[in-house]
């Protein structure tokens, strides 16, 4: 063989090299979620890729990646090649847009502040309830053991944490009550898992606990595994958590991913996702696929954030940086 001709079919060989890992770049898609979002999106997932594929002519595959919510974003801001992240709560997305990972007006991109659903935490208690649980005032009781993830990692746990605090507040009245009042729930923790699917496997198999708090989706996945050995109780007053989603703007640049990674998560808009999502017990946002879906959601009281905080940045700070309330309780609870 010539000189030349070894040379092209080197560069013909290279450029078959290539061409796979270019094509693997924009026919798949990297989600990552948070912990017990897991179940969702394994059905969402193939729903999306049957209506890529009917829109679009070509396949595509979404791979998931989940963990407690703030260190999946903290893995994102590291590198992990997510083309889109979806959530728990909104300051793990405003830590990747102050990372230029997101763009700053996130909220602005998807309808509802970007969260196509939202849930509540309610708790799981042992079978007939033997302690008698009934609101956080009983979570607060001495000898009582509650299940909770880490505040600090998972914002299943942050979510726990200002629900109680904000029931303290509507029942206590003063912020140094509410205080109190959280400083006795986080006491009577025993051990903080990283993230909610954690938190639940401490409760549910190792029997560590007399309730744990969690998000509703999470009780009732927990029903469907373990039939009626868990009871379900609703506080008086929950929160609202509203997880959030965004594109991934360095990802999706650096893959040509952007148009696909943008109709993923539009999708989780359409009345075929809600249905999935009211499936897996999140509240959905379109009001006929609720409706259709009532027996799925007891009516509880709800507040939003902004209801008992200043918002979720001055929460974060306040509550959970280093050196922050979160830590000066626990610090003295333990």
């Amino acid at each position: 063989m010539s000189t030349s001709r070894f040379l092209l079919a080197g560069l013909s060989l290279g450029l078959a090299a290539l061409a796979p890992i270019s094509a693997h770049a924009q026919d798949t898609l990297l989600n990552a979620s948070y912990d017990v979002s897991r179940e969702l999106y394994k059905e969402i997932n193939p729903a999306f890729a049957a209506f890529w594929k009917a829109k679009k002519g070509t396949d595509i595959t979404i791979n998931q990646s989940h963990g407690g919510s703030t260190k999946q974003a903290l893995s994102v801001s590291n590198g992990l090649e997510a083309d889109v992240v979806t959530l728990n709560q909104p300051t793990d997305l405003d830590f990747l847009a102050s990372k230029n990972v997101i763009a700053a007006d996130w909220k602005t991109k998807f309808p509802h502040d970007a969260a196509p659903y939202t849930t509540t935490s309610v708790f799981l208690v042992r079978k007939g309830n033997p302690k008698g649980i009934k609101d956080w005032s009983d979570l607060v009781k001495p000898g009582i053991s509650v299940v909770i993830p880490n505040p600090k990692t998972s914002g299943n746990g942050r979510y726990t944490y200002l629900a109680a605090w904000g029931y303290a507040l509507e029942n206590e009245k003063t912020p140094e009550k509410a205080r109190a009042f959280v400083t006795k729930l986080f006491g009577n923790v025993p051990v903080f898992d990283g993230g909610g699917r954690g938190a639940t496997t401490t409760f549910t198999q190792r029997d560590v606990g007399d309730a744990l708090v969690t998000f509703e989706n999470e009780v009732a996945l927990v029903a469907a595994e373990f039939g009626d050995k868990f009871d379900v109780v609703y506080p008086s007053l929950s929160i609202e958590a509203a997880p959030p989603v965004a594109v991934n703007d360095i990802v999706t640049k650096k893959r040509n991913s952007g148009e696909a990674a943008k109709a993923y998560l539009d999708f989780l808009f359409t009345a075929d996702a809600q249905a999935i999502i009211a499936k897996h017990n999140f509240r959905p946002r379109d009001a006929a696929v609720l409706k259709a879906n009532a027996s799925r959601f007891p009516e509880i009281k709800t507040f939003k954030l902004e209801q008992y905080f200043a918002g979720w940045a001055e929460a974060q700070k306040e509550h959970f940086a280093d050196g922050g309330v979160y830590d000066q309780i626990t610090t003295k609870s333990n």
